[in-house]
């Protein structure tokens, strides 16, 4: 990232901003719904990947540690938390496997070809947001279908969890689902982050000075306006999303080659 111009830093700030923002808002979407965008400035997904997992540890931690902070009063039940530890570990033996030889993947596969791969996973996301007919799951059998499915893209991309999602808003309560959310993807993030390590990718740990107060932006918004999205009408919201990001991939894919 030390080459790029001006405009190019300008315009992966704001990025970060957004991601900042959805992550927080939405509870998932920091990278699916911001590695398009960043791939059109730099199409080098090792180079953004890296901040996208630091972003995610601190912001995810810092989030669940504010909402679990507070200990009851003197007479008043001790509150369950936020997170559904338990759900959290099944998933996880679901994950880890198919989490893994993503992350293989992601280091031996050319990083056109995987910018590709992400732009084609993001463009079937956007349809789906477009026709408002989010991924679900109806048995068992696809239930680990999808988990095992999200756990490889996570891994290759770190943008599988309209996959996971799909699965954990069935069975986790509206007050349980973004904290538990966050405490998997920090998780997962975190074996794709000692990857990075043991493997010698650079983590670009000198733009975190200044992306870092850039997706604090976003998160402060984003936390801001949570509530009011969950009770607000969202279904434009997603259209007008999944109709950008479907531009996007496309362009994507063709300069991925090009």
């Amino acid at each position: 990232m030390a080459d790029l111009s001006a405009a190019q830093y300008i315009l992966i700030a704001l990025i970060f901003v957004w991601s900042g923002f959805v992550r927080s808002g939405l509870g998932f979407g920091g990278a699916v719904l911001s590695l398009p965008f960043l791939l059109l400035v730099l199409d080098e997904p090792l180079v953004f990947l890296p901040i996208i997992a630091v972003h995610l540890l601190i912001f995810s931690s810092i989030t669940v540690w504010m909402n679990n902070r507070k200990k009851p009063r003197a007479g008043q039940e001790p509150s369950e938390g936020t997170v559904d530890w338990r759900y959290i570990g099944r998933l996880m033996t679901i994950l880890i496997v198919p989490k893994m030889i993503g992350v293989i993947g992601l280091f031996t596969l050319p990083s056109n070809v995987l910018s590709a791969i992400i732009f084609v996973i993001v463009a079937l996301y956007s349809v789906s947001y477009i026709i408002n007919r989010p991924f679900r799951s109806g048995s068992k059998a696809i239930d680990v279908l999808f988990l095992m499915l999200g756990g490889y893209i996570s891994g290759t991309s770190l943008i599988g969890a309209p996959l996971i999602i799909a699965v954990a808003a069935q069975h986790l309560p509206k007050e349980k689902l973004r904290d538990s959310l966050f405490v998997l993807w920090f998780i997962l993030v975190l074996i794709k982050l000692g990857a990075f390590i043991w493997v010698g990718v650079d983590l670009q740990l000198i733009h975190h000075l200044w992306l870092l107060p850039a997706a604090a932006v976003g998160h402060v918004i984003g936390l801001r306006v949570h509530e009011r999205m969950l009770r607000a009408e969202t279904a434009l919201f997603f259209r007008v999303l999944g109709s950008v990001l479907l531009v996007v991939s496309g362009i994507g894919l063709v300069t991925s080659f090009t």
